[in-house]
């Protein structure tokens, strides 16, 4: 478990939901990845990510599907790709990524409160 953190260090992390418009191969990553292309609504609009979640999925079922995502983070250089946002996911018993998402849609953009 991690240390204990005060309520305001959790408000400064911007959990938000967006939704995958586009999803693609990323041959260039060291680890098996995707690039994704994350719509974050009006306010934040769209974002890029490369996230290592090709055991459990294909691009072809991310697209359309809703997940959630760090959206404060400085953007990290990831081979000749610039990830702007952190998909969030968990390790299933395996060590692969499982995304992390909501069971029930809302609008694109929404923080996790």
């Amino acid at each position: 478990m991690a240390d204990e953190i005060t309520y305001a260090d959790f408000e400064r992390v911007d959990i938000r939901v967006g939704t995958i418009v586009e999803a693609s191969p990323f041959p260039e990553a060291r680890k098996p990845a995707f690039k994704l292309l994350i719509d974050f609504g009006p306010e934040i609009g769209l974002k890029k990510s490369s996230a290592q979640i090709t055991v459990h999925y294909t691009p072809e079922s991310l697209v359309g599907r809703q997940v959630l995502g760090v959206v404060n983070f400085p953007p990290r250089q990831i081979g000749p790709v610039r990830s702007e946002v952190l998909t969030l996911g968990f390790e299933d018993e395996a060590g692969a990524i499982v995304l992390a998402r909501t069971d029930k849609p809302v609008p694109n953009g929404k923080k996790l409160m």
